[in-house]
């Protein structure tokens, strides 16, 4: 398939393709299906799109032909489907308040069927799975650790209450993490699932709902922001970098390099990140490198400099950069029309 990411809206499925030029990024939309329903999620797998539909369940969208997707099959939830994970031939649904934990079979995509199901305490609202455990933020019962090595009789084996409800959840290098609303970010170890346990916890500005998460970084919804949460030490998270969204923020993903996120009133935003600490602005206004870094060489290099803002990988501000790798934003363009460059100085 030749499209790069995948989309989902209250109009249903969008398909996305974002294809390099030599001095942009160019983002365009080559398909899209209506759903039902309120779409909230989605999940790619082959050449199918599983969308979480709200009150209209599981719908089944074949992308084998990107420009026309089309709805193959769908399986009505018992509650309202908010989330939605592909794993094999199974599709494991949030499904709110009435369904909780839904176990689908998708081994044939036009008619999907339920093998299995767990009826969490209160509203599950998202759904992560790794290994035999599916992991499910259920709002004011916080996250539940489902055992699904039976996927036809799924099990809660452990649990972790959060301060406040827990809306979001991604699993991530041996620990679950959870978009808790005003709680924050917390982070739960997952090396026992029978004994989840909180080992670090992370205050943010806005209320924290959806998240994703790849490479050591967390990257969590929160009211009208995205942040950018170093998750590589756990038991000390620390916000890396952030960017403003036009609207709240109602479902982010990551895929490629590129941070996808639902916006409530502008959509489909894109987003690159550069690195720790990395002031960025949007794709739209991004004016994007080209393949590969600018090479610098020595001091010649540094002095070419001069009117831009230097930062490490680390997002630490540098004033006389040494030969490595650096992100450079001129400090003498507009704060909208800054360009972050990734550049290397050479010996």
């Amino acid at each position: 398939m030749k499209y790069a990411s995948a989309f989902v809206f209250s109009l249903g499925l969008l398909l996305v393709n974002v294809a390099p030029a030599a001095d942009s990024l160019n983002v365009r939309l080559i398909g899209s299906c209506d759903t039902p329903g309120y779409a909230t999620s989605v999940a790619i797998a082959g050449n199918y799109a599983y969308v979480a539909d709200l009150g209209s369940g599981l719908r089944v969208v074949s992308v084998a032909d990107p420009a026309h997707p089309t709805e193959v099959g769908y399986i009505d939830t018992p509650g309202v489907a908010q989330d939605v994970t592909v794993v094999g031939s199974f599709a494991y649904v949030a499904d709110g308040g009435v369904g909780g934990l839904r176990v689908i079979s998708i081994a044939d995509p036009a008619h999907p069927s339920e093998v299995g199901h767990f009826d969490t305490p209160a509203f599950a609202a998202a759904v992560a799975v790794s290994g035999s455990y599916a992991y499910v933020a259920d709002e004011s019962a916080g996250l539940r650790v489902i055992s699904v090595s039976d996927p036809g009789h799924p099990e809660e084996i452990g649990h972790a209450d959060t301060p406040d409800y827990a809306y979001g959840v991604a699993v991530s290098g041996g620990h679950a993490f959870i978009g808790a609303y005003w709680a924050g970010l917390r982070a739960i170890s997952i090396a026992d699932p029978a004994n989840p346990t909180e080992v670090g916890f992370l205050l943010v500005e806005g209320d924290p709902a959806k998240l994703a998460a790849a490479d050591g970084y967390a990257f969590l919804a929160a009211s009208r922001w995205l942040k950018v949460i170093s998750v590589s030490d756990p038991a000390h998270l620390a916000e890396v970098g952030y960017y403003m969204a036009p609207d709240n923020v109602a479902g982010v993903t990551v895929a490629g390099g590129y941070v996808y996120i639902a916006d409530n009133t502008a959509g489909l935003q894109i987003y690159q990140f550069y690195g720790a600490g990395v002031e960025e602005t949007p794709i739209g206004g991004l004016q994007t490198p080209k393949s590969g870094p600018t090479i610098l060489s020595g001091a010649s290099g540094v002095k070419r400099l001069a009117s831009s803002v230097v930062f490490d990988a680390m997002g630490r501000r540098v004033v006389n950069p040494k030969p490595g790798v650096y992100f450079v934003r001129d400090a003498r363009a507009q704060a909208q029309a800054q360009a972050v460059r990734k550049v290397v100085i050479a010996r």
